[in-house]
């Protein structure tokens, strides 16, 4: 593993492949975006068919991802377990499909997709994520 890895634009182009085969094998219609560890946008794709709220939520679930550190189902979680206040944090997302891009103990970016259901959204970015690591 690199001392040092930051998000560019040959990792972000091997994500989208790599999530967009995923969504591809399973005839998802989905949106992805990849962003860096601030959450701003690197990379999106919006697949033919995938609804246009999609893309949006896909953004949103990244960068709720890359800024909490964590992937976006934790915030899903508490909000199920009675943790109402977390929908009070402006540009939020509490939807499972937000997965950060991680390397030693620093958050480097993120995925997140929507356009299926939420752990198929997760799992597409997991893909991307893991294609992102691969060549770090």
């Amino acid at each position: 593993m690199k001392a040092s890895f930051s998000l560019d634009e040959s990792d972000a182009a091997r994500g989208l492949a790599a999530s967009q085969a995923q969504a591809a094998a399973n005839r998802w219609a989905v949106s992805i975006a990849i962003v860096d560890a601030g959450g701003h946008l690197v990379a999106f794709l919006r697949l033919d068919g995938a609804a246009p709220l999609s893309a949006a939520v896909a953004i949103d679930k990244a960068r709720t991802a890359a800024i909490g550190r964590r992937e976006s189902k934790f915030y899903d979680d508490a909000v199920k377990g009675g943790r109402l206040a977390l929908l009070s944090i402006p540009g939020l997302v509490t939807l499972e499909g937000g997965v950060p891009i991680v390397v030693g103990d620093q958050c480097v970016g993120a995925v997140g997709v929507s356009g299926v259901k939420s752990p198929e959204d997760a799992q597409i970015a997991a893909a991307a994520v893991r294609a992102i690591l691969a060549n770090d």
